[in-house]
């Protein structure tokens, strides 16, 4: 995701407009001080010097502008100057934060619900107890408020419910959701560990990026996120076909040799 920057009107027919300080800081929205602090910290480019006067430009500006973004996206000022720098060796800085974004965007389309507690009373009965809702919150499931709860994810809270009013007891639901969450983090360790060394191997290395290589990683990044969906969804019918299989095969066994015995 490209970062967009305003373009200053140019003073004069083929030209660009040139700021003293208190004007660039003023155009930036940031005090003097924050902008020699800027100056400071190397992350923002020289001035161009006529006498003891000192000349900023579009770049100035444009710099200010996307350092502004960055701390706004939660940023630290460290973080930003490594990124400006590797921008400087050749790496473009608006494709690394690309890179980034792609990289910790969510994998989830989950949406929260929130329940009052005579929702929730109805849905649980007796079985919405002490225990049980402190389970939940140990898992990172739900978040309690003095008018009910807000369940991080709407389909895992219907899911929740269905499997309770067919009579499965909350408690199993939740030691069921417990070891799943364990497996589920085994199978995304072996994505991660997948893509940190297959793809991502170059941003290990002490040398910069070649341009372009950001973007490339960027592309490469989208096109394998959802492979991991589509791989670990057919696992796990796959093995669902295998399990119910020998479950019924077990069952059968069982009915057989029971009535065999009478």
């Amino acid at each position: 995701m490209l970062i967009a920057v305003d373009k200053v009107e140019a003073a004069a027919e083929g030209g660009q407009r040139e700021f003293r300080v208190e004007e660039l800081a003023e155009a930036a929205g940031i005090t003097t001080r924050t902008l020699r602090f800027y100056r400071e910290r190397k992350l923002l480019q020289p001035p161009r010097k006529e006498g003891r006067i000192a000349w900023y430009g579009e770049a100035h500006l444009s710099r200010l502008r996307m350092i502004a973004e960055l701390l706004e996206r939660g940023h630290t000022l460290g973080g930003i100057t490594e990124l400006i720098g590797a921008g400087e060796s050749g790496r473009d800085v608006a494709d690394l934060i690309g890179l980034e974004a792609a990289l910790v965007a969510p994998w989830s389309d989950e949406t929260t619900v929130h329940l009052d507690w005579d929702e929730l009373k109805a849905a649980f009965g007796d079985q919405l107890t002490e225990e049980n809702t402190a389970e939940s919150i140990d898992q990172g499931f739900i978040t309690v408020e003095d008018d009910g709860i807000t369940h991080v994810s709407r389909r895992l809270m219907d899911a929740t419910t269905a499997l309770v009013a067919e009579g499965v007891p909350l408690s199993v639901v939740l030691a069921a959701s417990r070891r799943t969450q364990e497996h589920v983090t085994a199978i995304a360790e072996i994505f991660t560990a997948l893509v940190r060394e297959h793809v991502l191997g170059a941003l290990s290395a002490e040398t910069p990026l070649p341009p372009g290589e950001a973007a490339r990683l960027t592309e490469q990044i989208l096109r394998i996120r959802p492979l991991a969906r589509t791989v670990t969804d057919a696992q796990f019918a796959l093995a669902m076909d295998r399990r119910v299989h020998a479950e019924y095969e077990e069952l059968l066994r069982q009915r057989l040799e029971h009535r065999d015995s009478d």
